[in-house]
């Protein structure tokens, strides 16, 4: 009589000592397989882990002659004994204590040879993972990387829901109002030569469910941007989104934090000071040279443009009369670096668009400080010299990076140079996690190019109550770029070791500050009407100041997982070139199907 798999008493994973002597049902596959020339040992895997199964030819011939047929990921189902394994106690097994003695078993289904092997040690291209990925989730690792996602994504909807937002779905095929990444569109059938998009978010949705009066709103959200794939991005992916009514920057950031405290507990036992620090936009680019700031450790950027300007050294005075800055970084111990590393980043850095790394090494000879190789010989006399070592603070042992610029080019490549520096020097220190707010942010950004403003986030974000009045609401012309580049968003990132986790702010509730902003922003009311109507046709009923923010998921489970790319916590992902291995997409459709849709392909 067939054995009744759907009864499983136990997952592979759950049996400890105090099991011993129970009879127990188990399925899976199977993981690895040992002929002893007599006794039978295998593995047997499912979710919860792996158990040893024995088979005795002396005592139970049958299973044991089924068992030496078995090859690797065959699906068995058995019925044994649980006894224990003695002095033979495998202790980097949780079951490793027991094994089961087998004395029925049911083979459910065979399997070719796997292409790889189901093992976390093995190195295997990842498009071959991704093909084969329904063997590749068996692995233990990717599999805890599920359990992880599971875990973390229950963990956020249980605290948002403890705290009174409402779970509520947007809707996946929307109307098209490109704004940054390119959308997805999907032809209608219903109405040929008219398109639906896909969410790049649900923005527009959640405020109209403020306006509605909902109050407090979430989703677990997919999302879907036609953007070029990196280890941190995919053309769908999962945000965890929120809104609430009648708030300020303050009471959004506390729930996302406390939210957060609580992953962070749940995922790795750590407890999370709160508030986590608030760092303003302006802070963070200078000490920092990037809006998403790993303050792990320190090394931070320091301003030398008053003591460069004393110098006649060329490579600084250049950059400072167009208008540039001069700052620096301090390595400490720096000075011990080779002229190869050193070569090396300044190779890698013009990489990057520097036009090279000027650089000096502090050292001391004879009881006096004294700089050394690079560009010493401009700075080493007195009173530059002294100058220079109080204002970066850099002590005889250090090296004195430098970069020169404009400022936004200067921030890029001393980020780069930071945290390539850290990393590479072993700096960070290893399993701590550093949260903080990067609050403040100009409303605003400057494009050289069209030597135009532009929306730094998004048309719907709040400036700040007291920088309101550089817009120029009551005048009908719009306001000089001097003052709107003053203007600061009531916009805050929350970061984890300088990786941004997510996004928001306080969304715009009065009619005659949202067609301003429009006006800035070069979008005439006839465009602002084609793309946004419903939006702008729902503030004129009474629309509460309301704000909010998105998580990234994938971001979250990655960072905590210890994985390098979101690809790994996906379960059925894109590769680097945004095809999916598995099941060939994207892949062309029938002639019939574009003739339905009244589409006709160019040649």
């Amino acid at each position: 009589m067939p054995l009744e798999y759907n009864k499983r008493t136990h997952d592979c994973g759950a049996l400890r000592g105090s099991d011993v002597g129970k009879t127990v049902l188990l399925s899976g596959w199977v993981d690895n397989f040992r002929d002893h020339g007599g006794m039978v040992f295998i593995d047997l895997r499912d979710r919860g882990g792996i158990t040893q199964l024995r088979f005795n030819p002396d005592t139970d011939p049958a299973a044991h002659g089924v068992a030496r047929t078995l090859r690797s990921e065959y699906v068995i189902c058995i019925r044994g004994e649980v006894v224990s394994r003695g002095t033979n106690v495998n202790p980097k097994m949780p079951t490793g204590e027991v094994e089961v003695a087998v004395h029925e078993i049911d083979l459910l289904s065979k399997s070719k040879t796997p292409p790889f092997q189901i093992t976390d040690d093995v190195e295997t291209n990842e498009d071959l993972r991704l093909e084969y990925r329904v063997l590749d989730l068996r692995r233990p690792r990717m599999r805890n990387a599920m359990m992880l996602r599971h875990k973390i994504t229950k963990t956020i909807r249980d605290y948002f829901d403890r705290n009174g937002f409402l779970d509520i779905e947007t809707p996946i095929l929307c109307k098209s109002t490109p704004e940054g990444a390119r959308d997805f569109l999907v032809p209608s059938r219903v109405h040929n030569g008219s398109f639906y998009a896909l969410p790049q978010s649900p923005q527009i949705f959640k405020q109209l469910l403020m306006m509605a009066g909902l109050d407090r709103y979430m989703q677990v959200a997919r999302c879907f941007r036609d953007e070029d794939q990196r280890a941190d991005r995919q053309l769908e992916f999962t945000q965890i989104d929120l809104e609430m009514a009648f708030v300020q920057p303050e009471d959004v950031m506390r729930h996302v934090e406390a939210c957060l405290a609580e992953v962070a507990q749940v995922a790795l036992g750590l407890k999370v000071p709160l508030p986590m620090p608030r760092i303003s936009y302006a802070e963070a680019m200078a000490k920092y040279g990037k809006d998403a700031p790993d303050i792990r450790y320190e090394m931070t950027i320091k301003d030398l443009s008053v003591f460069a300007a004393k110098t006649d050294f060329k490579v600084f005075r250049e950059p400072l009369d167009a208008g540039g800055v001069v700052r620096c970084i301090v390595v400490p111990g720096g000075a011990a670096m080779t002229r190869k590393e050193t070569d090396g980043l300044t190779e890698e850095i013009k990489g990057i668009g520097a036009g090279g790394l000027p650089l000096v090494k502090v050292a001391e000879e004879g009881g006096k400080v004294v700089l050394q190789t690079g560009i010493a010989k401009f700075l080493d006399a007195e009173p530059i010299k002294s100058e220079l070592l109080s204002t970066s603070g850099a002590k005889p042992g250090d090296l004195i990076f430098f970069a020169a610029g404009s400022e936004a080019n200067v921030c890029k490549w001393l980020a780069w140079l930071r945290g390539t520096v850290a990393e590479r020097r072993g700096m960070i220190p290893k399993d701590t996690w550093a949260f903080c707010w990067v609050v403040d942010f100009p409303l605003f950004g400057w494009d050289d190019d069209s030597k135009n403003i532009f929306s730094m986030h998004h048309p719907f974000t709040s400036p700040k109550d007291e920088d309101l009045h550089l817009m120029h609401l009551d005048s009908p012309n719009p306001a000089p770029a001097s003052d709107l580049l003053k203007v600061r968003a009531k916009a805050y990132d929350v970061v984890l070791n300088g990786v941004e986790l997510g996004g928001g702010s306080i969304r715009i509730h009065r009619s005659d500050v949202q067609a301003k902003i429009f006006q800035l922003l070069g979008i005439s009311p006839e465009e602002a009407k084609l793309k946004f109507e419903y939006l702008i046709e729902a503030l004129q009923y009474g629309a509460p100041p309301h704000g909010g923010l998105a998580l990234g998921l994938d971001r979250i489970v990655m960072l905590f997982g210890g994985f390098s790319s979101i690809r790994e916590v996906i379960a059925f992902p894109k590769n680097a070139k945004a095809i999916d291995p598995l099941t060939k997409a994207p892949s062309e459709v029938s002639a019939e199907q574009l003739k339905e849709l009244g589409i006709r392909l160019a040649p």
